[in-house]
């Protein structure tokens, strides 16, 4: 059963500069390759993605583009660096573009096109925030029609203030979160083989009928 993992790096660096946050992955696609797994990583700032709550907000808006990605892929890794003690910019606006897929219910039940697709979350820096802005990208990704497995997050945090970040601290020989990064690559692949064969049969479509005769 061949997957496709897809990255999107949310750092707030265009290419070519260095991203930590793109070594941070490069490590976790190892870990996919050797699964089997085939990856893509794209870098979202390289792209003109517009500020929106919907899936194309045209005037040349590209994350159309990258939302083909997501939807062709049957993994999605969110990764972003930490900025003020949390995620980043570009991560919460790729939150905020996400919102448009509600609005994309299927026909036949109503689910998302992200129901039965899989998704985890990596965060590196040098300042505390990890585990808040991994809460905030796994609920919105829950909401959004992802399923998260157990552990399905790896971060790297430094030292608390100015100093070396991921690639110049040799983050990739850090115990802690190479185990993590293992943990999240065995059970996101886990994952989206059980859907794949087991897919949600979750009919949206009924349910919400069913929850306005309980309302009334």
């Amino acid at each position: 059963m061949k997957l496709k993992a897809l990255f999107l790096n949310c750092t707030l660096k265009k290419s070519p500069k260095t991203s930590n946050t793109e070594a941070f992955i490069e490590e976790a696609e190892k870990v996919f390759n050797d699964l089997d797994v085939s990856t893509e990583i794209v870098r979202v700032v390289d792209h003109d993605v517009k500020f929106g709550v919907t899936s194309d907000e045209e005037n040349g808006d590209e994350w159309p583009k990258i939302l083909k990605k997501v939807k062709a892929a049957d993994i999605l890794i969110l990764a972003t660096p930490i900025w003020r003690g949390d995620r980043g910019a570009v991560a919460k606006m790729v939150a905020e573009r996400f919102d448009g897929i509600m609005e994309e219910g299927s026909e036949e039940n109503g689910q998302f096109p992200t129901y039965n697709k899989v998704a985890g979350v990596m965060v590196d820096g040098n300042e505390d925030g990890a585990k808040k802005a991994i809460s905030s990208m796994v609920f919105d990704l829950s909401e959004h029609g992802f399923s998260v497995p157990v552990n399905g997050f790896c971060y790297y945090v430094g030292e608390a203030g100015p100093g070396p970040s991921y690639i110049e601290a040799e983050g990739n020989k850090h115990e802690f979160t190479n185990n993590m990064m293992l943990l999240m690559a065995h059970n996101l692949v886990h994952l989206a083989k059980t859907l794949k064969e087991n897919p949600y049969p979750t009919n949206v479509k009924k349910l919400e009928e069913k929850a306005k005769e309980m309302s009334k």
